[in-house]
């Protein structure tokens, strides 16, 4: 039976026209619902805690906390508070910074990040302080107990991560990096150096708010909050890096550079300071994002949807699609006893995942490049690979590959292969516990692998390679370099490709016969060197790692190689219309038994209009 105003029969759905409107609140003040908003998309981040003095822990980042769905009345004022971020340690002493300030959004509360721990005469003063992620160990008092404890207080899904503790062997006077919002702080001292811990990396928030927002920080960063602060190093260590996510550095000895304040508005921890009386850093102020949503599914009265179409609010026609994005992946470090590149992340809907919904329209879509191969004379280590995006789907650059010194590889998609080096370990060919992290930020099911470690013995040691999207990276060993972890095969585009292998390991001072380079992983992993020759390249549009360089004191050094770019592929049914731009991207119509199906595909950034 019809109602009078032409309405459908049926229950009445919950409601939002929100028009999608995302704001940024900088500071504390009032948010003022739109009249038809009723759902909100929030991420509620707190101030970063700062980093302490003198062999200073790195602030932990502030409290993480998002809500994809929460209920709001429209028309209605809510009250935002953005929290400060906590002071840093002064310097001439040992003196722990101050924790970071919360944030709130209605019922959501995040809490400030923990302040690092310092060089003090107690354990109180040496243990990182907790918070919403806590503060790095001080570079005094070794083991885990030290550290600041991470989501304090508890709620879930948890808002934070651990700071990293002191130095393992607590007898090299380094510190911890403070934890962040997608990683615990890492632990300082590991492996020969003096260096702090890195800062644990931030998360994203790109599923909530899209890939592009002015309000994100630049670059590889965009989209990531809550960073943690990096450690402060023991005499003659150098600045360690702060997490992804606006964590500021730890200051360095050798060259002697101040800690750096955590980023503002991004929840960023506070860097530690040096082992020279050296003042810790600020860390970042906080941030509360709120997106005002479109929704109206099931049943509503047709009243309420031509009020809502002349206004201009009601949702667009959607496509549910499949998907893979595979980010670029990171470089092979440069000369001798350096890691293979982390193959970029690799995250996909087909077959059988959960597909994205993708409305008609206009909709960018970005490739990640990969990361550069490492110098050799002196040597460094290889560069991240860049992220890659489609909608609500990002994953990240894979890890660059380590060098000598510096012995750690770095985090990613799938993380870069430690280094060897040329100290003696405790038994000959030591694992060094240092490859690269892999899914990091994480996300499930997984984007990647760990790197492999390198090996401590002097000369004929071997580099980890780095990890793949199905597979770790494998350990060095005696004058053998770490293959590359295995990628992934996928048969999105209609025919079976391996994607995301990690680049081979390569040697440490190899003499001639000069050993073995690590093999790049299947999935367009380059090879490493072994001293005979260049290490290879990641094949492009494969995101898989580059090889690492490597040396010989007779034939000369060699540089890491790129990591391969990334590429992103969209999956929808035959009823659906593609338009790929720039030309260099495709799309093609599958043949039976597919079923007529529509492939985007993406080998450089562009748009995809669907229709």
């Amino acid at each position: 039976m019809a109602k009078i105003n032409g309405g459908i029969i049926g229950a009445l759905n919950p409601t939002s026209f929100g028009k999608c409107t995302v704001t940024s609140q900088t500071s504390s003040g009032t948010l003022t619902t739109q009249p038809g908003t009723r759902l909100t998309s929030v991420a509620v981040i707190a101030g970063g805690g700062g980093g302490a003095s003198e062999h200073g822990g790195g602030g932990g980042a502030g409290g993480f906390r998002t809500c994809a769905s929460f209920s709001v009345c429209g028309a209605t004022p809510y009250s935002i508070t953005v929290g400060a971020g906590g002071a840093g340690g002064s310097g001439g002493g040992q003196n722990k910074g101050v924790n970071g300030n919360p944030s709130i959004f209605s019922t959501i509360t995040s809490t400030g990040g923990g302040t690092g721990g310092t060089q003090g005469p107690t354990p109180a003063v040496g243990t990182g302080n907790p918070g919403g992620s806590g503060g790095g160990g001080g570079g005094t008092y070794a083991g885990p107990t030290f550290k600041g404890s991470g989501n304090t207080p508890p709620v879930s899904p948890p808002q934070g991560n651990p700071g990293g503790a002191q130095s393992p062997t607590g007898a090299n006077g380094t510190s911890g990096g403070g934890g962040g919002a997608g990683a615990a702080g890492a632990c300082g001292g590991v492996g020969p150096s003096n260096n702090g811990g890195v800062g644990g990396a931030g998360a994203l928030v790109t599923d909530l708010f899209g890939p592009s927002q002015p309000f994100y920080l630049p670059g590889p960063a965009a989209g990531y909050f809550a960073g943690g602060g990096g450690g402060g190093p023991n005499n003659g260590g150098s600045s360690q890096p702060g997490g992804i996510g606006g964590g500021g550095a730890g200051g360095g000895d050798s060259p002697n550079v101040a800690a750096t304040v955590g980023t503002v508005n991004s929840g960023g921890g506070g860097g530690g300071g040096t082992q020279s009386y050296q003042a810790g850093a600020a860390g970042g102020s906080g941030i509360v994002i709120v997106k005002e949503l479109n929704k109206a599914s099931g049943v509503w009265n047709l009243k309420s949807q031509f009020s809502a179409q002349k206004s201009g609010t009601w949702p667009v026609a959607a496509y549910s699609l499949d998907y893979l994005v595979v980010a670029g992946g990171g470089g092979g470090g440069g000369d001798y006893g350096a890691g293979g590149g982390g193959a970029g992340g690799y995250r996909t809907s087909f077959p059988g995942g959960t597909k994205i919904t993708v409305g008609i329209g206009s909709n960018p879509v970005t490739v990640g490049a990969g990361g550069a191969g490492g110098a050799a004379n002196p040597g460094i280590a290889g560069t991240s690979g860049s992220n890659s995006n489609f909608g609500d789907i990002t994953s990240t650059g894979g890890g660059g590959g380590s060098n000598y010194p510096l012995a750690t590889g770095i985090s990613g998609g799938s993380g870069g292969g430690g280094g060897a080096t040329g100290t003696p370990g405790p038994s000959p060919f030591s694992p060094l516990n240092n490859a690269g992290t892999g899914n990091s930020p994480p996300v499930s099911p997984p984007q990647g692998n760990p790197g492999g470690s390198g090996t401590s013995q002097p000369n004929y040691t071997g580099a980890g390679g780095g990890g793949g999207a199905g597979g770790a990276g494998t350990p060095g060993g005696n004058a053998t370099g770490g293959p590359g972890g295995a990628g992934s095969a996928n048969s999105i585009s209609g025919s079976p490709v391996t994607y995301a292998g990690g680049g081979g390991g390569g040697i440490l001072r190899a003499c001639a016969p000069f050993g073995t380079a690590g093999s790049g992983g299947s999935g367009g992993g380059g090879a490493g060197s072994a001293g005979s020759g260049c290490a290879v390249a990641g094949t492009v549009n494969t995101g898989g790692g580059g090889g690492a360089g490597s040396r010989n004191v007779s034939a000369g050094t060699y540089a890491g190689k790129s990591g391969g770019s990334g590429v992103v592929y969209v999956r929808g049914p035959s009823s659906v219309t593609f338009a790929a731009a720039p030309g260099t991207n495709t799309v093609t119509t599958l043949p039976a038994p597919a079923g007529g199906c529509k492939v985007a595909t993406f080998t450089v950034s562009g748009t995809l209009t669907v229709s």
